[in-house]
C-alpha cells in the first residue's frame, strides 16, 4: 500500500522584507492561513485548494510515481511533471535506434502515447485527523515495538471503515514526532502513458536533474495521459482504456507575471524538516521569486 502525506508548506514575503514561515495540512488552511494569504494577494478561498464536497485543487494535484508532483493540465487526464521525474521512464522506452532520451518525443495523436508497464499516479481523495482516536492509547511505558504494534491496531479498523466498498487505498500517517495521526484516502491509477518531452539538452541543461539547487533557464517538464476504464476509474492497461476525465485541471495563462505576484506550488516534494517530519508540501509564496532548497 502506497503511504502518502499532503501538507502545505507556505513562505510568504512581506513588503516590510521578513519571512512568515510554516506548513500546513490542506484541510487546515482555512483555520490557520487563509486571511493572511488572502492579505498578501491570494485571490481564492481554502475550499478551492481542498475540499471534499466540490471539486478543488487537490484533484488536480497528483502523486506521480514513486516520489514526484504531477499536475493535470487539461480535462482528458493530461499531465505535466519534471524532466527528471519522467527520466527513466523515458530511458526505458528508449532504445540505441530511437534514443528519446537525446532527441525527445511528441506523440501527435493519443493513439501515439506510449504505456509505460509498473508507472502510476495517485491521487489524494480526503484527509482525516483521527488523533483523538489513536494517542488517547498511547502511553510513555509502551517501548516502541509494542506502540507501533498499538498503532497498527488501532488504525486498521480506521482504514478498513474509510475505504469500505471502494476501490480506494487508505494509510494512516503520523505527524509531529507521532502526536498526530492523519488519515489519507487514495485513489491509484495504474494505465499512465508518455505524451512528449524535449531532448534532455534542454530537460537537463546545465547538468542538473534535481530542481532547487541553484536558479537556472531550463525545459524542466515531460508529459503523460492517465487513461481508466469506461467507468473512469482505475485499471490495468488495456487498448479499451480511454482518456480520464478529470475532476479538475489548471489552466494554463500566457500572461506571464509581475513583480509582488502571489505564488503558490502544491504538491508532493521528497522530503523536507519542516516542522519536523518528512512529508511532501504545498509550498506558496509572495512577493520577488526565490530559490527554496529542499534536502
Amino acid at each position: 500500500m502506497r503511504k502518502l502525506k499532503l501538507t502545505v508548506t507556505c513562505f510568504m514575503i512581506a513588503y516590510m522584507g521578513f519571512a512568515e514561515e510554516g506548513m500546513w495540512m490542506p484541510m487546515l488552511l482555512k483555520q490557520w492561513n487563509q486571511t493572511d494569504m488572502q492579505n498578501k494577494g491570494f485571490k481564492l478561498t481554502a475550499d478551492d485548494i481542498y475540499s471534499v464536497n466540490k471539486t478543488s485543487m487537490k484533484d488536480a494535484v497528483l502523486l506521480f510515481g514513486a516520489g514526484c508532483t504531477g499536475e493535470l493540465v487539461s480535462a482528458q487526464g493530461l499531465l505535466i511533471t519534471n524532466h527528471h521525474c519522467g527520466y527513466s521512464n523515458i530511458q526505458a522506452l528508449s532504445t540505441m535506434e530511437n534514443n528519446m532520451l537525446d532527441k525527445g518525443f511528441w506523440a501527435y495523436s493519443m493513439d501515439k502515447e506510449l504505456p509505460f508497464p509498473g508507472l502510476s499516479v495517485t491521487f489524494i481523495i480526503r484527509i482525516e485527523d483521527v488523533t483523538s482516536k489513536i494517542v488517547p492509547f498511547l502511553n510513555d511505558t509502551l517501548s516502541e515495538a509494542n506502540r507501533d504494534k498499538m498503532i497498527s491496531q488501532l488504525t486498521k479498523p480506521l482504514i478498513e471503515e474509510a475505504v469500505k466498498g471502494t476501490h480506494y487505498e487508505g494509510s494512516v500517517r503520523p505527524f509531529y514526532y507521532g502526536n498526530e495521526f492523519y488519515l489519507f484516502v487514495t485513489e491509484t491509477f495504474n494505465d499512465v502513458r508518455f505524451v512528449g518531452a524535449p531532448p534532455a539538452s534542454m530537460g537537463n541543461f546545465g547538468g542538473e536533474t534535481d530542481n532547487w539547487v541553484w536558479p537556472r533557464h531550463t525545459a524542466d517538464f515531460s508529459m503523460f495521459r492517465i487513461y481508466a476504464n469506461a467507468d473512469n476509474k482505475p485499471a490495468k492497461y488495456s487498448p479499451d482504456n480511454v482518456p480520464f476525465k478529470s475532476r479538475y485541471f489548471f489552466p494554463i495563462s500566457t500572461k506571464g507575471i509581475k513583480d509582488g505576484d502571489f505564488t503558490m506550488v502544491y504538491g508532493f516534494p521528497g522530503r523536507t524538516g519542516i516542522y519536523s517530519f518528512n512529508s511532501p508540501g504545498f509550498y506558496c509564496e509572495s512577493g520577488k521569486p526565490h530559490t527554496r532548497k529542499y534536502s
